[in-house]
Protein backbone atom coordinates (compact mmCIF):
# COMPACT_ATOMS: atom_id res chain seq x y z
CA UNK A 1 0.00 0.00 0.00
CA UNK A 2 3.02 2.18 0.54
CA UNK A 3 4.19 1.39 -2.25
CA UNK A 4 1.43 2.08 -4.51
CA UNK A 5 0.91 5.64 -2.52
CA UNK A 6 4.92 6.47 -3.40
CA UNK A 7 4.77 5.43 -6.61
CA UNK A 8 1.51 7.40 -7.27
CA UNK A 9 3.02 10.43 -5.62
CA UNK A 10 6.62 10.72 -7.20
CA UNK A 11 4.01 9.93 -10.79
CA UNK A 12 2.15 12.76 -10.08
CA UNK A 13 4.86 15.59 -9.74
CA UNK A 14 7.34 13.76 -11.94
CA UNK A 15 5.85 15.69 -14.74
CA UNK A 16 6.03 19.37 -12.69
CA UNK A 17 9.71 19.58 -12.39
CA UNK A 18 11.28 22.28 -14.64
CA UNK A 19 14.04 19.54 -16.06
CA UNK A 20 11.21 16.97 -16.85
CA UNK A 21 10.21 18.29 -20.53
CA UNK A 22 11.96 21.63 -21.25
CA UNK A 23 9.74 22.32 -24.06
CA UNK A 24 6.96 23.30 -22.23
CA UNK A 25 8.80 24.52 -18.98
CA UNK A 26 9.78 28.46 -18.74
CA UNK A 27 13.38 26.97 -17.87
CA UNK A 28 14.71 23.88 -18.67
CA UNK A 29 16.95 23.93 -15.71
CA UNK A 30 16.06 24.74 -12.04
CA UNK A 31 17.72 26.75 -8.97
CA UNK A 32 19.57 24.38 -8.09
CA UNK A 33 20.52 22.77 -11.03
CA UNK A 34 21.93 26.04 -12.06
CA UNK A 35 24.01 26.14 -9.40
CA UNK A 36 25.70 23.00 -9.65
CA UNK A 37 26.07 23.76 -13.16
CA UNK A 38 28.17 26.98 -12.39
CA UNK A 39 29.96 25.15 -9.54
CA UNK A 40 31.00 22.74 -11.91
CA UNK A 41 32.12 24.94 -14.33
CA UNK A 42 34.26 26.80 -11.35
CA UNK A 43 35.56 24.15 -10.55
CA UNK A 44 36.52 23.23 -13.94
CA UNK A 45 38.09 26.61 -14.12
CA UNK A 46 36.18 28.87 -16.18
CA UNK A 47 36.21 32.25 -15.48
CA UNK A 48 33.55 34.23 -13.07
CA UNK A 49 32.84 36.08 -16.30
CA UNK A 50 32.60 33.65 -18.32
CA UNK A 51 29.74 31.34 -16.01
CA UNK A 52 26.12 32.40 -17.10
CA UNK A 53 27.44 32.23 -20.54
CA UNK A 54 28.38 28.31 -19.49
CA UNK A 55 25.00 28.00 -18.01
CA UNK A 56 23.12 29.51 -21.21
CA UNK A 57 25.13 26.32 -22.96
CA UNK A 58 23.73 23.81 -20.84
CA UNK A 59 19.96 25.26 -21.26
CA UNK A 60 20.45 25.21 -24.86
CA UNK A 61 21.66 22.16 -25.42
CA UNK A 62 18.78 20.64 -23.05
CA UNK A 63 16.25 22.34 -25.29
CA UNK A 64 17.83 20.80 -28.31
CA UNK A 65 18.17 17.75 -27.15
CA UNK A 66 14.17 18.27 -26.28
CA UNK A 67 13.70 19.69 -29.90
CA UNK A 68 15.58 16.73 -31.72
CA UNK A 69 12.35 14.35 -30.06
CA UNK A 70 14.98 12.57 -27.52
CA UNK A 71 13.48 12.14 -24.36
CA UNK A 72 14.69 14.03 -21.64
CA UNK A 73 17.78 12.74 -19.35
CA UNK A 74 16.46 10.74 -16.45
CA UNK A 75 18.20 12.95 -14.29
CA UNK A 76 18.66 16.50 -15.76
CA UNK A 77 20.80 17.34 -12.88
CA UNK A 78 23.59 15.13 -13.53
CA UNK A 79 23.32 15.50 -17.03
CA UNK A 80 23.69 18.94 -16.88
CA UNK A 81 26.85 18.45 -15.01
CA UNK A 82 28.46 15.87 -17.24
CA UNK A 83 27.50 18.85 -20.16
CA UNK A 84 28.83 21.80 -17.98
CA UNK A 85 32.41 19.21 -17.01
CA UNK A 86 32.59 18.77 -21.16
CA UNK A 87 32.00 22.79 -21.76
CA UNK A 88 34.57 23.52 -19.01
CA UNK A 89 36.90 21.31 -20.79
CA UNK A 90 36.23 22.80 -24.19
CA UNK A 91 37.07 26.05 -22.85
CA UNK A 92 40.50 25.07 -21.26
CA UNK A 93 40.97 23.73 -25.09
CA UNK A 94 40.34 26.73 -27.14
CA UNK A 95 42.15 28.38 -24.22
CA UNK A 96 45.41 26.56 -24.99
CA UNK A 97 44.99 27.20 -28.58
CA UNK A 98 44.80 30.59 -28.27
CA UNK A 99 48.20 30.95 -26.29
CA UNK A 100 49.72 28.38 -28.36
CA UNK A 101 48.69 30.74 -31.64
CA UNK A 102 49.77 33.61 -29.54
CA UNK A 103 53.56 31.94 -29.05
CA UNK A 104 53.85 31.30 -32.28
CA UNK A 105 52.92 34.51 -33.48
CA UNK A 106 55.10 36.39 -30.89
CA UNK A 107 58.20 33.71 -32.13
CA UNK A 108 57.55 34.70 -35.22
CA UNK A 109 57.93 38.41 -35.23
CA UNK A 110 60.87 38.34 -33.39
CA UNK A 111 63.66 39.01 -36.06
CA UNK A 112 65.73 36.23 -36.74
CA UNK A 113 68.20 37.66 -38.42
CA UNK A 114 68.26 41.49 -39.46
CA UNK A 115 69.65 41.67 -43.15
CA UNK A 116 69.26 45.30 -43.48
CA UNK A 117 66.53 48.02 -43.07
CA UNK A 118 64.75 47.49 -45.96
CA UNK A 119 64.23 43.79 -44.40
CA UNK A 120 63.60 44.88 -41.10
CA UNK A 121 61.25 47.91 -42.75
CA UNK A 122 59.09 45.51 -44.17
CA UNK A 123 59.29 42.99 -40.98
CA UNK A 124 57.83 45.64 -39.11
CA UNK A 125 54.99 46.87 -41.08
CA UNK A 126 54.18 43.26 -41.92
CA UNK A 127 53.96 42.88 -38.62
CA UNK A 128 51.41 45.78 -37.55
CA UNK A 129 49.54 44.21 -40.32
CA UNK A 130 49.06 40.93 -38.63
CA UNK A 131 48.28 43.11 -35.37
CA UNK A 132 46.02 45.11 -36.96
CA UNK A 133 43.45 42.08 -38.93
CA UNK A 134 41.15 40.35 -37.20
CA UNK A 135 42.06 36.94 -34.86
CA UNK A 136 40.12 34.26 -37.59
CA UNK A 137 42.46 36.21 -40.46
CA UNK A 138 45.47 36.61 -38.44
CA UNK A 139 45.51 32.97 -37.51
CA UNK A 140 44.66 31.65 -41.12
CA UNK A 141 47.67 34.11 -42.42
CA UNK A 142 50.12 32.89 -39.95
CA UNK A 143 49.12 28.96 -40.74
CA UNK A 144 49.32 29.41 -44.64
CA UNK A 145 52.53 31.73 -45.10
CA UNK A 146 54.59 31.12 -41.80
CA UNK A 147 53.63 27.73 -40.55
CA UNK A 148 53.33 26.80 -44.88
CA UNK A 149 50.28 24.69 -44.37
CA UNK A 150 47.67 23.71 -46.72
CA UNK A 151 44.35 25.13 -47.14
CA UNK A 152 43.02 21.53 -46.14
CA UNK A 153 45.24 21.03 -43.20
CA UNK A 154 44.11 24.40 -41.72
CA UNK A 155 40.57 23.85 -42.65
CA UNK A 156 40.47 20.66 -40.56
CA UNK A 157 42.88 22.03 -37.59
CA UNK A 158 40.63 24.80 -37.66
CA UNK A 159 37.37 22.94 -37.91
CA UNK A 160 35.65 24.98 -40.75
CA UNK A 161 35.00 24.83 -44.47
CA UNK A 162 38.25 25.32 -46.92
CA UNK A 163 36.13 27.68 -48.12
CA UNK A 164 36.05 29.83 -44.73
CA UNK A 165 39.86 29.20 -44.87
CA UNK A 166 40.05 30.73 -48.76
CA UNK A 167 38.35 33.76 -48.07
CA UNK A 168 39.52 34.51 -45.07
CA UNK A 169 42.96 34.26 -46.57
CA UNK A 170 42.01 36.03 -49.52
CA UNK A 171 40.71 39.33 -47.34
CA UNK A 172 43.45 38.94 -44.74
CA UNK A 173 45.90 39.19 -47.88
CA UNK A 174 44.47 42.30 -49.48
CA UNK A 175 44.40 43.98 -46.27
CA UNK A 176 47.88 43.04 -45.60
CA UNK A 177 48.80 44.50 -49.26
CA UNK A 178 46.64 47.78 -49.03
CA UNK A 179 48.32 47.96 -45.78
CA UNK A 180 52.14 48.15 -46.98
CA UNK A 181 50.82 50.27 -50.21
CA UNK A 182 49.57 53.06 -47.77
CA UNK A 183 52.68 53.01 -45.46
CA UNK A 184 54.58 53.29 -49.44
CA UNK A 185 56.79 49.91 -47.90
CA UNK A 186 56.13 48.17 -51.31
Amino acid sequence: MLRGRARRGREATAGTGAGDDPLNAADPLDAAQERRVRAVLALGGVPQADLPDGVQQVRLRLLERAASGREAPRDVSAWAAVVASNLAMDWHRAKRRQERLGERLAALRQPAHPSGEDSSVLSVAVAQGLDELPDAQRQVVVLRFYADLPVRSIAEQLGVPEGTVKSRLHTAVWALRARLHEDEVV
